[in-house]
């Protein structure tokens, strides 16, 4: 192993001069997609992606992209896999490291993933976690540039679970210079510090919800009930009633506030309908731009800067 290999396996692993050139590079490979220019920088190279958690956006998003660029992908399950169960994970990294170029971890605890990269001998990517989901708040964010230009000195609000989302967030407002307000339910809260945020002006918490919205340029949020917390759902339908993301919040927001959320979407529960299928919502567009942006990603990775 080298210690050149870099790794994504949260938002503040890369600084914000990364992200801009990240940023501009998907911008780059999303033009070719939408030309039909061929670019296959990754030819012979090729990804590994391990599911622990179920995925659609993940999957299709990151084997497309691949492809696309000329690169190979294997889809590994925990049902095919050793995975953490017969052989430590420390054991698979070491082996599957060795056979690919490229591996992308869907997981529970974000420790096994940490654990995973520390004994890789490729780059790491980080698919989602309990913890940190930054290639969503990578897409969000660069939706967010397409339609409305730099996010810098704006204001995101996030209604909803203190979650992956929620802490990826966070350390990207404390990255790029922008901030969030964060409304949750009691007992939901974030943890900033767990999340390793240190500078506290990035960030502020309201009780109320609309509160949160008042002034945002962006809205946005996520199921009550994230992977791994179903038998929660219940208790969490009833402690989030209030939190729904309605044309009541969207209109204290700013007149052009964009609307976002990273799917699958409950209608009814964390957003009215009205508002994910109304004109302020781009979620098709945050979607979409899960490829563009992890493609860029990829050929940062296996290839540094390109130009």
């Amino acid at each position: 192993m080298t210690s050149t290999i870099r790794h994504y396996l949260q938002f503040k692993d890369f600084t914000a001069s990364e992200y801009a050139y990240l940023f501009a590079r998907a911008a780059n490979i999303k033009a070719m997609f939408k030309q039909y220019v061929k670019y296959q920088p990754l030819v012979d190279r090729t990804l590994a992606m391990i599911f622990e958690k179920a995925s659609t956006r993940t999957r299709v998003s990151f084997e497309a992209g691949m492809y696309q660029m000329g690169g190979s992908v294997l889809n590994i399950t925990t049902g095919d896999s050793q995975l953490g169960r017969a052989e430590p994970i420390e054991d698979s990294a070491r082996v599957i490291s060795r056979m690919v170029d490229l591996v992308m971890i869907r997981t529970f605890e974000q420790a096994k993933l940490e654990r995973f990269a520390q004994h890789s001998r490729v780059p790491v990517i980080n698919g989602l976690t309990n913890e940190f989901h930054p290639c969503q708040i990578l897409a969000d964010i660069f939706t967010f540039i397409e339609h409305r230009g730099s996010i810098a000195g704006k204001v995101v609000a996030w209604v909803g679970d203190g979650n992956n989302m929620a802490a990826s967030w966070l350390q990207a407002a404390e990255i790029l210079g922008f901030t969030v307000h964060v409304s949750t339910p009691s007992g939901y809260e974030i943890d900033a510090a767990g999340v390793g945020i240190s500078n506290p002006e990035c960030f502020r918490v309201f009780k109320d919800p609309i509160e949160a919205c008042r002034g945002a340029h962006l809205v946005t949020t996520d199921v009550w009930t994230s992977m791994g917390f179903e038998a929660e759902n219940e208790t969490r339908k009833q402690a989030f009633a209030d939190w729904c993301v309605d044309n009541e919040m969207m209109a204290a927001a700013q007149p052009d506030a964009l609307f976002m959320h990273c799917l699958p979407a409950h209608r009814g529960e964390e957003v009215t309908a009205e508002v994910i299928d109304g004109p302020q919502s781009v979620v098709w567009d945050e979607a979409e731009n899960r490829m563009h942006v992890q493609k860029a990603l990829m050929e940062y990775l296996l290839l540094g800067r390109i130009g």
